[in-house]
């Protein structure tokens, strides 16, 4: 499952483009008057961090209010979310965009999405209206803003963008074998687009989670540490209250109306990418009848659905263009590329409604049983979730939507289409994938890795699951929570963050060895032994931790990227994650040394000096409000002493875009964070990349930032009383 970040992927190949101004809709009388009303049943109370505690009289008045204040705080990115999801995004960014469209096309019809809005449960319907009502009358009562696409926002949307990842499984959806296939006017290409890519993965976008049980603290009350890694000002900080029963704060994704990752007064979830397989692919064998295209299943011919698609995008006059593209669908679903001769047909979850059923009732479960009943909907497809309670139990669920398959096959290759056994045989309930509940040992963690690690000694077995219900393997971020919580006791709020930002890069502890020992073997008087023998004197005394005065981690991490340039493409070609093929002996002495020599020569040529401390290389800058942001080392930054999630770093701070800089500035890692301790009250605290708004002239653009890169956070506000001893500013919707 490929997890980047819907918005920031969407428009990675550029700055956003400046469009024509679009007119807004008239307001009806009717409209207004109905959207006052409901704003009299709300109050947003903003805290001195900005930070809006929405309460209403009614779960649909709370979602009113958060999407005001969510517009409020940042439109461009809401939007943004909703353009993307329905298909549009080459409307505003160009014909660049037209493959990114039809992959969404492919799988959201949005007559379907209106059809399921018809049909949806009553409450339900009345939150996706409260909804699109939130956002209607920011815009009423905001004519200075100048949306660039949508001007009046339906209910109905609601449901194209409904469980909260950093972007779907319709992302897994590579765009350049998509393009391959269909770019062709004629007829479908035959053959895919290879590309391999050289250097490390991309910043790991996912997340931690650590769930503390009662046993092993020392107040006897459960911890949870919620820390996804995501891309930077992708989620705000909210709090949402009811008459109704509603009471949820975290991070809730812009454009979406729950909290995703969070914590309601009983219990608390925390959400990390990368569960069992989800996604399967399909070898179709294709014959051409007369121009007509058939597939082979059991021994008949089949023939396959094609269904022509126009896509609309602005030409570069500022005129809109159309294209259509006739696309084909098997039975199992959208064919996306070509391999091998035959066709690659690409089978996922879709089930919007459900999926936003689950993303929205978890938020008000209140124990256990609730909560485990909302998994029960299994339409959380992208996700891991830790979790803990106000009654002291612990708990992991390894994915959530996992189909039940023939074991016999390797379902992380494309299985034979025509062969009547590949087919999904429904889905596995929740008391058949994997899970944790209050294990032992008293801790779980997981960091995207596989669950066989999830708590120590205690964690499931591998052996008694099929292969595809995990499909990750252990990472460096796991290998390093369990050795930071392996016989942890007496932890606090401020000890469990502190064990979560250990500042350890684990990675290294395997990857160092062998760059010593192809050292250690060149002979005695070498050339290049006399050249590296201070730079391995430094690694060899450093401990692998990150420091803003280390010097010894800008070498470590600039050998890293240079040996991963090396190896990168040899380890794609074998599928092995790139830092673990480093770490192998398919990587050859001279090639470890030379990544070596070369890392000292860039950190010499770009900062004067290969003996440069880490703080002044990894900075935390934020200039503008752009969805992309620029960097510029002329301008002002700050230093951050984390390092990236691929070394094994927990509080994880890295660059994802092709940098044009000499620093490195981070965009994704560490974003929302927040500890949580679930006793007769809550205590939290959390911290959030920057600020709440995204409006550079706003106070909270990057009023915590400094404190961010410290590491320090601030008291959660959960309570009435502690808001209003925090006031900024108490409102209504449309004062």
């Amino acid at each position: 499952m490929l997890r980047c970040s819907a918005l920031f992927a969407a428009i990675a190949c550029g700055a956003v483009a400046a469009l024509p101004v679009l007119a807004a809709p008239a307001v009806s009388v009717t409209d207004m008057a109905r959207w006052q009303a409901q704003a009299a049943h709300v109050s947003i109370a903003r805290d001195t961090w900005g930070i809006p505690h929405v309460t209403g009289k009614s779960d649909a008045d709370a979602v009113f209010g958060l999407m005001y204040a969510q517009a409020e705080d940042d439109f461009p990115r809401v939007e943004l979310n909703y353009i993307n999801a329905m298909e549009r995004l080459a409307e505003a960014e160009g014909e660049r965009e037209l493959y990114r469209d039809l992959r969404m096309k492919l799988f959201i019809d949005p007559q379907e999405l209106q059809a399921q809005y018809r049909a949806s449960p009553p409450w339900l319907r009345k939150l996706m209206d409260a909804f699109a009502d939130g956002l209607n009358f920011y815009l009423a009562t905001h004519p200075q803003v100048k949306p660039r696409l949508i001007t009046h926002f339906e209910p109905w949307m609601a449901l194209s963008f409904s469980e909260g990842s950093i972007g779907g499984d319709i992302e897994s959806v590579d765009l350049a074998q998509l393009e391959a296939f269909y770019g062709q006017q004629a007829r479908p290409a035959t053959v895919a687009l290879a590309s391999l890519e050289t250097g490390l993965d991309p910043e790991p976008s996912g997340s931690n989670g650590f769930a503390i049980a009662p046993a092993i603290t020392k107040n006897g009350h459960a911890l949870l540490m919620i820390n996804p890694h995501t891309s930077f000002y992708f989620r705000p900080e909210v709090q949402m209250t009811s008459g109704e029963g509603l009471n949820a704060y975290g991070a809730v994704t812009w454009g979406q109306f729950f909290v995703y990752q969070g914590f309601n007064e009983r219990l608390g979830w925390m959400h990390t990418s990368g569960g069992g397989d989800v996604i399967d692919e399909y070898l179709e064998s294709i014959v051409d009848r007369d121009g007509a295209w058939f597939y082979r299943y059991d021994g008949v011919l089949r023939p396959l659905k094609a269904v022509p698609i126009t896509l609309q995008y602005k030409r570069a006059d500022g005129a809109m263009g159309a294209k259509t593209i006739t696309v084909y669908y098997s039975h199992h679903g959208p064919i996306v590329r070509a391999q091998d001769g035959k066709w690659v047909a690409v089978r996922l979850m879709h089930s919007p409604l459900k999926a936003l059923m689950q993303s929205y009732m978890r938020t008000k479960a209140r124990d256990y049983a609730a909560f485990y009943q909302t998994m029960e909907l299994r339409t959380n497809s992208s996700n891991n979730t830790v979790y803990a309670d106000a009654d002291g139990n612990i708990a992991y669920f390894h994915g959530n939507f996992i189909p039940v398959r023939d074991p016999r096959f390797n379902w992380k290759q494309p299985v034979d289409g025509s062969d009547p056994a590949t087919e999904w045989k429904g889905l596995h309930t929740v008391a058949q994938t994997i899970t944790l509940f209050n294990p032992k040992n008293g801790w779980i963690q997981n960091t995207n890795n596989w669950p066989y690690s999830a708590a120590g000694a205690n964690s499931p077995r591998r052996q008694d699951y099929p292969a595809y219900m995990s499909v990750y393997g252990e990472n460096a971020r796991g290998l390093h929570a369990v050795k930071v919580f392996q016989n942890k006791t007496g932890l606090t709020l401020d000890s469990l963050i502190a064990t979560s930002y250990d500042s350890e890069l684990t990675a290294f502890e395997s990857l160092l060895p062998p760059l010593f020992a192809a050292y250690d073997a060149l002979p005695v008087g070498d050339v290049q032994q006399l050249a590296l023998a201070d730079k391995i004197a430094l690694l060899r005394a450093w401990d692998w931790r990150y420091s803003l005065t280390s010097t010894a981690t800008s070498l470590a991490v600039f050998w890293g990227q240079k040996l991963a340039e090396l190896a990168g493409k040899q380890a794609r070609e074998q599928g092995v994650p790139v830092v673990d093929f480093m770490a192998t002996d398919k990587v050859t002495a001279e090639q470890r040394l030379a990544a070596l020599a070369s890392a000292a020569a860039k950190l010499q040529r770009d900062f004067g000096n290969w003996r440069t401390p880490w703080g002044e290389i990894n900075r935390y800058q934020r200039l503008t409000g752009d969805v992309v942001q620029p960097f510029d080392d002329a301008q002002p930054s700050l230093p951050v002493p984390y390092a990236s999630g691929n070394w094994g770093a927990l509080a994880a701070y890295g660059h994802s875009s092709k940098s044009t800089t000499k620093r490195i500035y981070g965009e994704r890692g560490n974003s929302f964070v927040a500890a949580v301790e679930f006793g007769h009250r809550i205590r939290a605290k959390s911290i959030l990349a920057g600020g709440q708004s995204g409006d550079p002239k706003s106070p909270h653009f990057q009023d915590q930032a400094a404190m961010y890169a410290r590491g320090e956070f601030k008291d959660v506000l959960f309570y009435p009383e502690d808001v209003a001893r925090h006031l900024e500013r108490r409102y209504r919707p449309g004062e």
